[in-house]
C-alpha cells in the first residue's frame, strides 16, 4: 500500500501556519515544484529560510521544480509561448522526477509538493503532476486554498466550473464572509490575535487547543464556527453562573442557545432536549457531570453534533490547578461523537499542563494556539498590609460606583471585612462556602445583574462570572500561587478597559500558605513550595511585574517597562501616579530612621512591627521584645500607620531594603547603608487621608452623557431580567458618549453593536444621544470605522436584475466611473457583479476589462507577476507585495482580468 502524496499553496498563508498544516498532515519532505525556489514577495519562503524554518520543525526542503514541470528550460515544452502540459508529461526529465515520486511514496515517506498558487487548479501541480500520479495508480490528496482536503477528481470538477457540493456551508466560508458575521452579528470591527486562525482550524474539522487569557475572546473561537455548522456544538462548562450569562449573551445576539443544569425545572429540562432533538438551538452548555449521564450521551448520539468544546480545560490535567476527574471521563463521550471537532479552551495553563491536554485529547501539536498571557489593560499593584481596613476603604474610595471583587483567604475573614465595611457604607456583599445557599446565590445575583456591587468572598467565588465590567480585583489577603492570582484577576477588565489589581502583602499570609503546604503529601509539597517561590518573587519585584509574571507561563516579557504596574511607573495603590501629583523631594533623615530602627532590633522582624515601634506603640510583642527601650522607639509619631506603609514601600522598591525567608523580616542592603552612611535618598512625600477621587484615567468621552445611556441601559436591563453589560458593554457606552452617533447607520458602527442589538436598542439610545447633542450643541464625530456610505441605489428598469443591468452598461463601454454613478454603488461593488455576471455564464473579454484600468504597462505586469506568485485567491498579499502602489479596486479589476487569461490560456 503506497502513502497518499499530497499538495499545498502558499499564496494565502504565513510561514507559521503553513507550516502548522504540513505538520498537521505529518509531511516529512517538502518537495518545491515552483520554477524557482525564490520569492521576491514573500522572502520568508525562498529557499535558504525556508529550508531553515522546515528543518527546525523537522521537515526536509527538496527543490524538484526542474524536474517536475515548474518552467521547463527545453523549448519544445512549450506551445505559443505557453507551456505546454502534454509535452512536459513526455520529456524525459519530467519521468524521473515522477519516478522520484513514486519511490517516495512506496518508501512510506510523506511528501507534500509545493507551489505558490493557493487553489491548486490554478497550478501544474493539479494540471500536470496529479494526472500523471493518478494515472500510475497513486492517491493524491490536494490542500486547497482553505485548508480542506480534495481529490483529483474534485479539482478537476473545479477546472469544468463545475464544483462538487460541501456537506457544510461553513467549509466554503473565507475571511470576508467572517469579517461579515463578527460585524453584523457580534458588532466588533476586528479578530482579535489568534482568532482567526482558531476558527479556521475548527471550520475545516481540526482538533485545536486554545490557551488565551480572560478577556482574549475565547467564546468566540466557537460560538462564530456554531453559527456556521448545520447541526449542534455542545459547551463543557462547570461553572453554572457562567453557562447562564453566555447563553443569555448569545440570545440577544439572536443566537439560539441553551443549557441543561441543576437550576432548570423538570418541565423546563424537558422543553431544553425537545429543542436539542428539533435541531434548534446553534449551542448546548451543560457541566461534565451532565453530559457523561447515559440518557444525554444517547440524546447527543441521535444529534448532529457537529463540534465539541471544552471550557476550562485545565482541569483535565493532573497537573492542573483545579484537576477535575469526571473532566478525564471526556475522552470516552468525544469517541461517541465521531463527527464532531473538539476545541479544548482555558485561561490558564503552563506548559506542562498544556502537553498534559494535548496528549489527553490528542490534539496535533500544529493545533496548540497559546496567546499572549498579557493583559495590557490591568494594572498591576502591590503594596504591604499594614491597616487592611483602611486600605481597603482607599482603593474602594478611589473606585466609586464601580464593581469589584475583594479575595479573603478566610470565610471568618470575609465576614470581618465585610461588616467593617458596611459599617462605612460600601455596596459590598459577602460569598463564602459557609453561607446558606438561598444567601450565596441572592448575592450572587446582585453582583451579575447591578452596576456597582462590591463582592467579598473567598476563592469560591468569580470563577463563573462573565460580568465584563468588574472594574477591579483587591486581593486582601495573598493568593496561594501566581496560577490561582492570574485567574482572580482575571474577573477585571474583560471588556478591554483599565482594571486595577491590588494585592495586600502581608508575611503573615505567606505563614498560613506554608502552614497548609505542610498538611500536604510529602510528594507534593516541593511543587507547592516551588509555587509559593514563584509568588514572593512576584511580590517582591523591584523590576516590571509582568516579568515574572508572565515568565511563569513560559512567555518573555521584552519590553523594559509596561506602563501598568506600581514597579514601572511608581502608582499608589489608588492607582494615581505618585510622579503625576507630587515631586520627588529629599527623604533621607525619613529613611536614616527607618533603618536605624531596623538595625536596632537586630534585622529580625517585618514592616508592620518596625512602624509600631517608631510610632511608640505598647503593644504586647513590642514590649516583650523589650523595644520600647531602643533608641528609635516613639521617633516616627509625626507619621501615621498608613503614611509610615507608604514611606517603607519606597525603601523596599528602591532596595534600601531585602525581605528574607521565611518570615518576611527586614535586613539592610548595600545600598541602604549608603544612605544610613549620609547618600542622599530622593522619594515622595506620603499622603495626607484617604484619597477619594477616581483612578487615574483619560477621559476622552462626554461623562455626562455616559452617565444617562448607563441609566437607561439599567431600565432595559431590569426590563429584560437580563445583567447589564448583556444589554452593553461598558465600552460601547464610552464609545457612544465619544462619537454621539446620531442614525442607526451611525450606531451601527459602535463597537458591540451587531445588527440584532441595533434593531433591538436603536429606538432607545439614539434619541437620548440626539436630545444630548442638540441641547449641548454637539455635533457627532466619525468613527474610526466608519464605511464609505453608499449613494442612491437605481432599481433597474424592466425588473432586470442589477448583475444584469451592470454587465449591459458594460458591453455599451460605458466606463467604471460612469456604471458608478449609473448604478449608485462603490466600484469593488461594480466587480463584484462583473464576477457573478461571469459565474452565470456572460462572456467578458480581457481587452474590453483592460480599457477600465488607470495602470500604467509597467504595473500591469507588477500586477500579473504577484498573481502568477500568490494566486488570485486573495488580494492582501498581493497588495502588500506591490507596497500598496495599487488600489484594491484596480486589483479586483485585475484578479478578473488574470482569471480570464489564465482560463483562455
Amino acid at each position: 500500500m503506497t502513502t497518499p502524496i499530497y499538495t499545498i499553496g502558499y499564496s494565502k498563508r504565513e510561514i507559521d501556519g503553513f507550516v502548522r498544516i504540513l505538520q498537521t498532515h505529518e509531511i516529512k519532505f517538502l518537495i518545491d515544484v515552483r520554477s524557482s525556489p525564490y520569492s521576491k514577495y514573500k522572502p520568508e519562503f525562498s529557499k535558504q529560510p525556508l529550508t531553515e524554518y522546515l528543518k527546525e520543525n523537522g521537515i526536509q526542503h527538496v527543490f524538484m521544480g526542474d524536474t517536475l514541470g515548474g518552467r521547463p528550460q527545453d523549448p519544445n515544452c512549450y506551445t505559443d509561448d505557453k507551456i505546454d502540459y502534454a509535452k512536459v508529461a513526455q520529456e524525459s526529465f519530467f519521468q524521473a522526477g515522477i519516478e522520484r515520486l513514486h519511490n517516495a511514496s512506496q518508501q512510506g515517506h510523506r511528501v507534500a509538493l509545493m507551489c505558490a498558487e493557493g487553489k491548486p487548479e490554478n497550478c501544474h501541480r493539479a494540471n500536470l503532476i496529479g494526472p500523471r500520479l493518478i494515472r500510475d495508480g497513486f492517491e493524491v490528496r490536494h490542500i486547497d486554498e482553505i485548508d480542506q482536503i480534495q481529490t483529483q477528481a474534485q479539482i478537476e470538477a473545479r477546472l469544468t466550473s463545475n464544483p462538487p457540493q460541501t456537506e457544510s456551508p461553513a467549509t466554503t466560508t473565507d475571511d470576508v464572509q467572517l469579517d461579515q458575521i463578527l460585524a453584523d452579528v457580534f458588532g466588533y470591527p476586528h479578530f482579535r490575535p489568534l482568532q482567526r486562525e482558531i476558527i479556521q482550524t475548527i471550520l475545516v474539522k481540526g482538533d485545536a487547543l486554545a490557551v488565551m487569557p480572560t478577556g482574549s475572546g475565547k467564546s468566540l473561537c466557537y460560538q462564530l464556527p456554531a453559527m456556521l455548522f448545520s447541526g449542534l456544538t455542545v459547551v463543557v462548562s462547570p461553572l453554572i453562573a457562567l453557562m447562564e450569562d453566555q447563553v443569555l449573551e448569545l440570545k440577544e445576539w439572536g443566537i439560539p442557545a441553551v443549557y441543561l443544569n441543576s437550576t432548570l425545572s423538570a418541565a423546563e429540562y424537558g422543553t431544553t432536549v425537545t429543542q436539542i432533538k428539533a435541531n434548534e438551538p446553534k449551542l448546548l452548555y451543560a457541566a461534565p457531570e451532565t453530559l457523561l449521564r447515559p440518557e444525554i450521551v444517547n440524546l447527543l448520539e441521535s444529534c448532529p453534533v457537529e463540534c465539541l468544546v471544552i471550557d476550562e480545560a485545565h482541569c483535565i490535567s493532573e497537573w492542573g490547578h483545579e484537576f477535575r476527574p469526571e473532566y478525564r471521563q471526556l475522552a470516552g463521550l468525544r469517541a461517541r461523537l465521531p463527527g464532531a471537532v473538539t476545541l479544548a479552551v482555558t485561561a490558564t495553563a503552563t506548559e506542562r499542563v498544556r502537553a498534559d491536554i494535548k496528549n489527553s485529547l490528542e490534539i496535533p501539536a500544529a493545533n496548540v494556539f497559546v496567546s499572549s498571557f498579557d493583559r495590557e489593560n490591568l494594572v498591576l499593584e502591590v503594596a504591604d498590609k499594614v491597616n487592611g481596613v483602611a486600605q481597603a476603604r482607599e482603593f474602594l474610595d478611589a473606585h466609586k460606583d464601580q464593581a469589584g471583587i475583594i479575595y479573603c483567604s478566610t470565610r471568618d475573614q470575609v465576614d470581618t471585612l465585610t461588616d467593617d465595611l458596611v459599617r462605612y457604607g460600601y455596596p459590598v456583599l459577602a460569598y463564602h462556602a459557609g453561607m446558606e445557599d438561598e444567601t450565596r446565590r441572592a448575592h450572587q445575583y446582585r453582583f451579575r445583574y447591578e452596576d456597582n456591587i462590591i463582592m467579598v468572598a473567598t476563592i469560591a467565588f468569580g470563577m463563573g462570572i462573565n460580568k465584563s465590567n468588574v472594574r477591579f480585583v483587591l486581593h486582601y489577603n495573598l493568593p496561594k500561587n501566581l496560577e490561582s492570582y492570574y485567574q482572580q484577576i482575571g474577573r477585571a477588565g474583560r471588556d478591554g478597559l483599565r482594571a486595577d489589581c491590588l494585592v495586600l502583602y502581608s508575611y503573615s499570609d505567606v505563614s498560613t500558605i506554608r502552614y497548609f503546604i505542610e498538611q500536604e503529601d510529602p510528594q507534593l509539597r516541593p511543587g507547592s513550595e516551588h509555587r509559593l517561590q514563584t509568588l514572593l518573587a512576584f511580590l517582591d519585584a523591584n523590576q516590571c511585574r509582568r516579568k515574572p509574571l508572565l515568565s511563569y507561563f513560559g512567555e518573555n516579557y521584552g519590553a523594559d517597562s509596561c506602563g501598568a504596574c506600581d514597579s514601572c511607573n511608581g502608582q499608589t495603590t489608588t492607582g494615581e501616579s505618585a510622579a503625576d501629583t507630587t515631586e520627588q523631594v529629599d527623604l533621607t533623615a525619613q529613611a536614616q530612621k527607618f533603618l536605624q530602627c531596623v538595625q536596632e532590633t537586630r534585622q529580625l522582624f517585618g514592616m508592620v512591627h518596625i512602624i509600631d515601634v517608631l510610632r511608640g506603640s505598647r503593644g504586647k510583642k513590642i514590649l516583650a521584645a523589650k523595644h520600647d527601650q531602643i533608641n528609635s522607639y516613639g521617633t516616627g509619631t509625626e507619621y501615621s500607620k498608613d503614611q509610615w506603609r507608604q514611606l517603607a514601600g519606597q525603601f523596599v522598591k528602591k532596595g534600601l531594603l531585602q525581605r528574607t525567608q521565611p518570615h518576611g523580616s527586614l535586613v539592610i542592603t548595600p545600598e541602604g547603608k549608603t544612605v544610613f552612611d549620609g547618600e542622599v535618598f530622593m522619594g515622595v512625600l506620603p499622603r495626607v487621608g484617604l484619597k477619594t477621587t477616581a483612578p487615574r484615567a483619560a477621559q476622552e468621552y462626554d461623562l455626562a452623557l455616559y452617565e444617562q445611556l448607563r441609566t437607561l441601559r439599567l431600565s432595559l436591563a431590569q426590563e429584560r431580567n437580563i445583567p447589564s453589560y448583556v444589554v452593553f458593554p461598558d465600552r460601547t457606552l464610552i464609545e457612544m458618549a465619544q462619537y454621539f452617533p446620531l442614525t442607526p447607520e451611525t450606531l451601527g458602527q459602535i463597537y458591540g453593536v451587531g445588527a440584532r442589538k441595533l434593531e433591538e436598542y436603536a429606538p432607545y439610545f439614539l434619541p437620548i444621544i440626539q436630545t444630548y447633542c442638540q441641547e449641548n450643541e454637539i455635533q457627532p464625530i466619525k468613527h474610526p470605522i466608519a464605511r464609505q456610505t453608499r449613494g442612491p441605489r437605481r432599481r433597474s428598469a424592466a425588473g432586470i436584475k442589477r448583475t444584469e443591468l451592470v454587465w449591459e452598461l458594460f458591453q455599451s463601454g460605458k466606463s467604471l466611473d460612469e456604471m458608478v454613478a449609473e448604478v449608485g454603488v462603490k466600484p469593488a461593488t461594480i466587480l463584484k457583479h462583473f464576477r457573478n455576471a461571469r459565474e452565470a455564464g456572460r462572456d467578458f473579454d480581457s481587452p474590453a476589462l483592460k480599457k477600465l484600468s488607470s495602470l500604467t504597462t509597467a504595473e500591469e505586469q507588477a500586477v500579473v507577476q504577484a498573481f502568477d506568485e500568490f494566486g488570485p485567491m486573495r488580494l492582501r498579499p498581493i497588495f502588500d507585495a506591490l507596497e500598496a502602489k495599487v488600489s484594491y479596486d484596480q486589483l479586483h479589476l485585475w484578479r478578473l482580468i488574470y482569471e480570464i487569461m489564465k482560463n483562455d490560456a
